[in-house]
């Protein structure tokens, strides 16, 4: 029986939107597998890491009749990226295995039976359904992702909380020592939800969105959420936890402001950054009437001294900051202007943007 008849372009994009959560190497050898799925309708091929469920659905020809296998994912995907895009490739049956025909190339694979395949039991009492732009979510993601904690023991600052509420979707990410916050109006108003996304779901919904101006669904269940768009569906288990209480945590009625070019002081950033230490990677910012200077030295007695004129007139503040967490947010914007709000030199720094007044980034001082 012919499984799918396609072009090598048209199987491998159906296949790329689901490989990107299968593990090369797991406990259960099923999980390295895809599962396809054959129907009158066409085919569906669904990933799982018994965390993450991706299914998608696509018209890839072959015969009309239902069949369903799981073969490997990686090794199914590396044989067709080694085809030329404009091949058409058969997959055809045969017993217990799979063969894949391109041109004059053969590929005989092994398959295990669809029954074994762990798929993600859904919940039953998923909330409200809402939509947003595939584009405003990518850029979101985008503007909070690169502050989650990664391999925190406090587990569920290994993500990004998603609090839907009325008109709103506010997404957060913090791992203790910054605190990255923003938001986006709905259309539709909803009741206040609050879940928090593993970080391994928010990297591959970043692979998966596009910039086109299609819409994603999203619901929200007491441990799931799900997210349908251009024919995927992705249902992911949710971080437990308490996140902290980010309202708390961003400064309000600073008194000293400073906005000024933000890729002038990326680039201080990165150059003062070459001469700091490897472990601690801490600067020195000092403002001062018209002018930021930037410092670092370290175990070597070597010293860094960079200086921005700007328009300042407010209190003389010496403030040091772990330096990679204030070139990572300057890195993640696109806007031309950044403005920090400051009180002490023990205080936190609030960094935000005048075209997205959405935007606030916090960071906590350090001791240099």
């Amino acid at each position: 029986m012919i499984v799918l008849k396609a072009s090598q372009e048209n199987i491998v994009a159906a296949l790329q939107s689901v490989v990107g959560i299968v593990e090369r190497r797991h406990t259960l050898p099923i999980l390295a597998n895809v599962m396809i799925q054959k129907t009158s309708q066409g085919v569906q091929l669904t990933s799982s890491d018994l965390e993450i469920q991706i299914r998608t659905e696509a018209d890839l020809g072959g015969d009309s009749s239902n069949f369903t296998t799981t073969v490997g994912a990686r090794k199914l995907m590396d044989i067709l990226r080694s085809m030329p895009n404009d091949q058409m490739v058969s997959l055809e049956s045969q017993q217990n295995k799979l063969i894949l025909k391109g041109g004059k190339s053969r590929f005989t694979l092994q398959t295990l039976p669809a029954e074994d395949f762990p798929l993600v039991q859904e919940s039953a009492n998923f909330g409200p359904m809402f939509s947003i732009p595939q584009k405003t979510l990518k850029d979101l993601l985008h503007q909070v992702s690169f502050a989650m904690a990664v391999h925190d023991i406090r587990y569920y600052l290994n993500g990004i909380l998603f609090v839907a509420e009325g008109k709103q979707l506010s997404l957060v990410a913090t791992d203790g020592h910054r605190l990255a916050y923003t938001s986006a109006t709905l259309d539709v108003e909803v009741p206040k939800q609050e879940v928090i996304l593993p970080r391994k779901t928010v990297l591959e919904l970043l692979r998966l969105l596009s910039d086109k101006e299609g819409m994603i669904d999203m619901q929200f269940a007491n441990n799931q959420a799900k997210f349908k768009f251009e024919g995927k569906e992705f249902v992911t288990k949710l971080v437990e936890g308490k996140f902290p209480d980010y309202n708390r945590v961003i400064p309000k009625n600073h008194k000293n402001a400073v906005t000024l070019g933000r890729l002038s002081l990326l680039s201080t950033l990165q150059r003062t950054a070459i001469l700091t230490s490897d472990k601690f990677k801490g600067v020195r910012i000092n403002l001062d009437t018209g002018m930021l200077r930037v410092a670092a030295s370290n175990a070597e007695q070597e010293e860094a001294i960079d200086e921005i004129e700007i328009d300042y007139a407010g209190d003389n503040i010496e403030i040091g900051f772990n330096v990679t967490y204030l070139i990572d947010v300057l890195t993640n914007m696109s806007q031309d202007m950044v403005r920090m709000d400051l009180a002490d030199s023990n205080s936190s720094v609030l960094v935000t943007m005048a075209e997205n007044p959405n935007f606030k980034y916090v960071v906590m001082p350090m001791r240099i």
